[in-house]
């Protein structure tokens, strides 16, 4: 089984996909800003999957021990914070599940994009030496902590470089239910996240929890 370190863990995304990859027996790090938000999320985790292997921390200290690194963290903290961490981070598989958007008004959400292009090609950008994937931009962060229920939905998964990119797919596939398709190269992550705007859109009009799923693959 993998390490795998949650940079900005204690927000939903990360909390949940935390909570899914503990179900699945890897090592999971809680990294944040805050121990104390760090640790609280790990009590969380541990009620939802007792004896899981879980620690928290730093965020630095997860980077610098992971197989796998999640950034999981909000768009505005997105760009600071690898540049913090990219001595640690080094040529390790980084999985950018970060979506650039704003929100205007009453009208919900629009997207967002950095100069590079998407999230994940500003994190490659900034992480020159590290395998960068982008992934996990459609599950629902609530569906995700709820581990007593299967999931459902594809997850898009794009990045240069294929080897990095088959672990992160073979990963997808743990969790129950959930396919993984190859969205290409990493330039595609554009196209992923700002689908991710219109799921929340959706979700708004029918007070859904909405993800994708490909059909003809």
């Amino acid at each position: 089984m993998a390490r795998l370190a949650f940079i900005g863990g204690t927000g939903p995304e990360g909390t949940g996909l935390a909570t899914r990859f503990a179900k699945s027996g890897h090592a999971i790090y809680i990294g944040s800003r805050s121990e104390e938000r760090a640790a609280e999320t790990v009590a969380k985790i541990h009620e939802a999957v007792p004896g899981a292997d879980l620690y928290g921390g730093p965020n630095w200290d997860g980077a610098l021990k992971a197989d796998f690194v999640f950034v999981t963290v909000p768009a505005s903290a997105h760009a600071e914070l690898l540049t913090e961490l990219a001595e640690a981070i080094e040529d390790k598989i980084v999985v950018d599940t970060v979506v650039p958007m704003s929100f205007e008004g009453d009208d919900g959400p629009v997207a967002a994009m950095p100069e590079a292009g998407s999230a994940a090609e500003e994190a490659a950008s900034l992480l020159p030496d590290a395998k960068v994937i982008s992934a996990f931009h459609h599950l629902d962060a609530g569906q995700l902590q709820r581990v007593d229920r299967p999931m459902q939905g594809d997850v898009i998964v794009c990045g240069d470089d294929e080897p990095g990119k088959k672990k992160v797919m073979s990963l997808v596939e743990e969790i129950n239910y959930v396919r993984s398709l190859d969205g290409g190269q990493l330039r595609n992550s554009r196209y992923s996240e700002q689908l991710t705007v219109l799921l929340v859109h959706i979700n708004k009009i029918y007070k859904a929890h909405t993800g994708i799923r490909v059909t003809g693959v």
